[in-house]
């Protein structure tokens, strides 16, 4: 989901968690601030080494050091990737140090740089940062001028700017700002000042300012959320102290409360509920419901009957439309699970694979089995979990599609491409943004037949990740062997059969952990091929009797494969051998899926277990991990697959403990 990542992330973090920090410090008195001693600078130190100098200078650019950027910039005079060293050294006097844009960025700089890489990743890049800086100064001049030219178009916050400047030229964006405005994650100051200013001009209602405090405060972001509902004006008719609440102080207590404790939500909204309209009461149910879908308690689905009797759907966030539907499923409930597809926003309902397979699910359990399977047909050509699935129920096993194969020169003629030799570059520097980056810009124009020949180069040169995510983009030519590739084979098949193993599984769990990146490394320590934890690692190695064991030796694939399929052996012993459930354990830990399945009534079957896994993490990676073993199996024996026998049926049982890590 890329929402503007690397920088924005950071900036928006910083905005939120600063805002007290920035208050405090505008109270600061003059006087006060004239008496603390300036600030010494550091002596700056700059690597020798060229490459050791331009990650420094990244660094630096992304705590945005103004100092330290000018300084090692001036070094790197002759370094291979100009435009890099350029941005970095422009980018941090766009942005202070929380990541809030300037007002006085240095737009000459900014539009050189973009006349001379136009057409360059990095110029869309900084593209972006600047209309972040134009729209915070509100230059709507240079902002119209610039947007159009704004190619990835991945950043909320400049999506907001964008509907505010049409905003204050007279046109009416409320529909559109709905649209936009559906993750609170992503806002950053554009989006509220958006929403300031469709509340003052009446282009939205104060019904509109609350769902979008609430949603807010549904993730926990308080700051935020008070920030929100500080944008509606003080009118007579609706007289609000300037950070007062715009949501009713009872629903904003469900909201709370329900995070922790949903039944003590649902008594507190059934004693005070009266003082609020029917929406608010609906919308009271649905925050409850969701949170206690999360929390796999059974009273979900009740809590969303509730809301679907009083109303209230539009003011529904996304996440708690999305658990309507699992409580329901978990639930076996296929009527509310229909009603409950029909009442998703319709971005949302016809999108996703997932809300139009469930959908499919409820018409047949119904008995339309031709309007089901009219959805079955909309989603079965998907080469993903939900995809396999509807073929499946159209009667069909899952097959590979016809390979398409590319010369070795059509392969090689990649090399020269400028996004490729940069993308390169910056992998032997393990700066792995930049160079998906670059790759994927790259790729955006690409027709099918290059695309898989840009597969078959990154193949060629061990870039395993890029040729896995390169052939994953075609249409209508495939190659499912670059899709799904093999590496370290006799490796694998060994460490497998020791175990007694599938190899399909153990590929399709590599393909999900870390595609193929020997040295990929997770924030958490996860290490490798397998991404195993050390302590796991070291817990494996004892178990196995390998004496010898150090850390350093899961850089080793050996080592790496050997230690990661024997916990995969292990977990799923522990887990009754349930392909689903292990591949949860091996996401979350072991202990997780024994507690998710135990507050089960029924059996239920494996694809609704996955879906109803409260981690949005691990039902993603129990998904993916699943739908590529069945690809992985079909490739190995050449004959077709059933995705729905490996998810089987989980069951429910009493809690036990694992001694397993």
């Amino acid at each position: 989901m890329p929402k503007g990542v690397y920088l924005r992330r950071a900036q928006r973090a910083a905005w939120l968690a600063g805002l007290g920090a920035l208050t405090g410090a505008l109270l600061a008195t003059p006087a006060y601030a004239q008496k603390r001693p300036a600030p010494q600078p550091a002596a700056l130190t700059i690597p020798s080494n060229p490459d050791e100098a331009f990650v420094a200078l990244r660094e630096a650019a992304r705590k945005n050091d103004v100092d330290r950027t000018a300084a090692i910039s001036a070094t790197l005079v002759d370094y291979p990737i100009p435009s890099y060293v350029e941005y970095f050294r422009i980018k941090p006097q766009m942005f202070d140090a929380s990541g809030l844009a300037r007002i006085d960025a240095p737009d000459e700089q900014v539009r050189v740089f973009l006349k001379r890489y136009q057409g360059e990743a990095i110029a869309d890049r900084m593209r972006n940062d600047w209309l972040l800086v134009l729209g915070k100064k509100r230059d709507w001049a240079n902002f119209d001028v610039e947007y159009p030219q704004f190619v990835l178009k991945d950043d909320t916050q400049v999506e907001c700017y964008a509907l505010l400047s049409s905003a204050l030229k007279g046109k009416n964006v409320a529909a559109e700002s709905r649209a936009v405005l559906a993750d609170p994650r992503y806002y950053g100051e554009g989006c509220v000042d958006l929403i300031s200013y469709l509340a003052q001009s009446q282009q939205i209602q104060r019904s509109d300012v609350a769902f979008q405090a609430r949603q807010a405060l549904e993730l926990n972001f308080t700051t935020l959320a008070a920030k929100i509902a500080a944008t509606v004006p003080d009118t007579p008719s609706a007289p609000t102290a300037p950070g007062a609440r715009v949501d009713s102080d009872t629903l904003a207590t469900v909201v709370k409360m329900a995070r922790s404790d949903p039944a003590q939500a649902a008594a507190y909204l059934t004693a005070t509920g009266g003082a609020l309209s029917r929406d608010e009461q609906g919308a009271g149910w649905g925050v409850i419901g969701q949170y206690a879908a999360k929390k796999l308690m059974p009273e979900a689905a009740g809590y969303y009957k509730n809301q679907m009797t009083l109303g209230g759907n539009q003011w529904l966030s996304d996440e708690s439309q999305e658990w309507r539907v699992r409580a329901a499923l978990r639930q076996g409930d296929w009527k509310q699970v229909r009603q409950a597809v029909e009442l998703m926003r319709p971005e949302l309902r016809t999108k996703d694979p997932a809300w139009i397979y469930w959908y499919a699910r409820a018409l047949k359990a119904d008995g339309r089995t031709a309007d089901a399977q009219t959805q079955f047909q909309t989603i079965a050509g998907q080469f993903n979990f939900y995809g396999q699935l509807a073929t499946e129920e159209l009667g069909n096993r899952i097959t590979l599609p016809a390979r398409t194969t590319v010369s070795d020169a059509e392969a090689m003629a990649m090399r020269t491409r400028p996004g490729f030799v940069r993308a390169q570059k910056f992998y032997e520097l393990n700066l792995r943004f930049e160079g998906n980056r670059e790759w994927n810009w790259e790729l955006r124009s690409m027709s099918d037949r290059e695309l898989l020949a840009a597969a078959e180069y990154a193949r060629k040169i061990e870039l395993l990740d890029r040729t896995v995510n390169t052939a994953d983009r075609t249409k209508a030519e495939h190659d499912f062997s670059l899709r799904f590739v093999m590496p370290y084979r006799d490796i694998m098949q060994r460490a497998t059969d020791d175990v007694g193993l599938d190899m399909a599984w153990a590929y399709g769990l590599i393909r999900q952990e870390s595609r193929f990146i020997m040295n990929a490394r997770s924030s958490a320590g996860a290490h490798g091929l397998m991404q195993v934890m050390p302590a796991t690692a070291k817990f494996v190695a004892r178990k196995i009797g390998m004496t010898d064991f150090s850390p350093s030796m899961m850089s080793d694939p050996n080592i790496n494969i050997l230690l990661g399929t024997s916990y995969m052996s292990m977990v799923l012993t522990d887990l009754d051998s349930s392909w689903t459930l292990a591949s949860a354990g091996y996401n979350a830990g072991p202990g997780r899926p024994k507690n998710w399945r135990s507050s089960l009534s029924r059996p239920v079957e494996g694809a609704i277990f996955a879906e109803t896994i409260p981690f949005t993490e691990t039902r993603t990676y129990v998904k993916n991990v699943l739908s590529n073993a069945t690809y992985y199996a079909a490739l190995m024996s050449g004959r077709p697959q059933s995705l729905k026998d490996r998810l089987g049926t989980v069951a429910p049982s009493s809690i036990t403990t694992t001694s397993l890590p």
